[in-house]
């Protein structure tokens, strides 16, 4: 295979389709695992039952479902720009039908337990992650790349960034922007200190940009202290989710969360009934 066709391709979804760098390498990883699987086949050759003897060898090898279907859909859209672009007679993607996935609810946590988080020894810094994960529901990837002129405290709004670089406006509530008050000094005060020239608004007291691992790494250590396995991801779930069970109407929560498709919103909703139901049996049994 012409590794220049793949390099194309690659450059089409960054520039022509906007995705970002990580869901970038991700496609790169999926695209090269099938092709060392069938020896760097010509693309004319690639047909559907190689395609199902791949899945087979996937689900043999213990990949969960999801990642099935994720490196499914990175070959159905690779194999559709070759066709597009006249580098292959015909897609062996089209009838590869795709493995149904058990749905599964998000982890949330409640307030209280995100009061007793908030409430441990933090810094200014962590203080302010945790502030504008929750707060505002922002994904790791936005909240890593947040500038410093993406704030405007007097309007309460932040300016996010989410997949495939999609700008959306989110409030900002009183803690968030009392935590962003509090970190702005000290954020000053490490610029001068490391002699910094970044507008990245999360430095950490080493004096280097957070990346998304740095903030996996807190937050998990964080949720060992109240007893809860939890990742940045499930802040964003549990906003998403107290939104709703006070009130909040399904198509705002959905441009809150920057969601191009409200069905993928509506999971939140099935995640506020079992709640209720928990609730409901745990006063009056089942």
């Amino acid at each position: 295979m012409d590794t220049q066709i793949l390099s194309e391709y690659l450059d089409y979804l960054e520039l022509e389709r906007g995705l970002s760098k990580n869901t970038i390498d991700a496609y790169r990883r999926d695209i090269l695992m099938f092709l060392d699987y069938s020896n760097h086949p010509d693309f004319d050759n690639v047909t559907r039952m190689g395609i199902n003897s791949y899945i087979r060898f996937l689900r043999e090898n213990n990949y969960s479902p999801t990642s099935v279907i994720r490196k499914i859909a990175s070959l159905r859209g690779f194999f559709k720009w070759l066709c597009a672009n006249e580098l292959c007679k015909f897609d062996p993607t089209l009838t590869v039908e795709r493995p149904k996935v058990p749905q599964r609810l998000p982890k949330v946590m409640t307030v209280a337990e995100i009061e007793e988080m908030l409430r441990e020894n933090l810094t200014v810094t962590q203080k302010v992650i945790i502030e504008l994960l929750y707060g505002c529901g922002l994904r790791v990837s936005e909240l890593t790349n947040l500038k410093i002129n993406n704030f405007d405290l007097s309007a309460k709004y932040l300016t996010a960034f989410g997949k495939g670089s999609k700008e959306r406006i989110v409030p900002l509530g009183k803690k968030a922007i009392s935590a962003i008050k509090l970190y702005i000094p000290h954020r000053d005060f490490l610029i001068k200190k490391f002699r910094l020239d970044t507008k990245t608004l999360l430095i950490s007291d080493k004096g280097r940009c957070f990346s998304r691992q740095d903030i996996y790494v807190f937050i998990h250590e964080q949720g060992k202290k109240i007893h809860k396995n939890i990742s940045p991801h499930t802040l964003r779930h549990s906003y998403a989710t107290h939104l709703l069970e006070n009130g909040a109407d399904l198509r705002v929560v959905q441009e809150l969360l920057g969601h191009s498709d409200v069905a993928t919103t509506q999971l939140y909703t099935h995640i506020s009934k079992k709640r209720l139901k928990d609730v409901y049996f745990a006063i009056n049994g089942k």
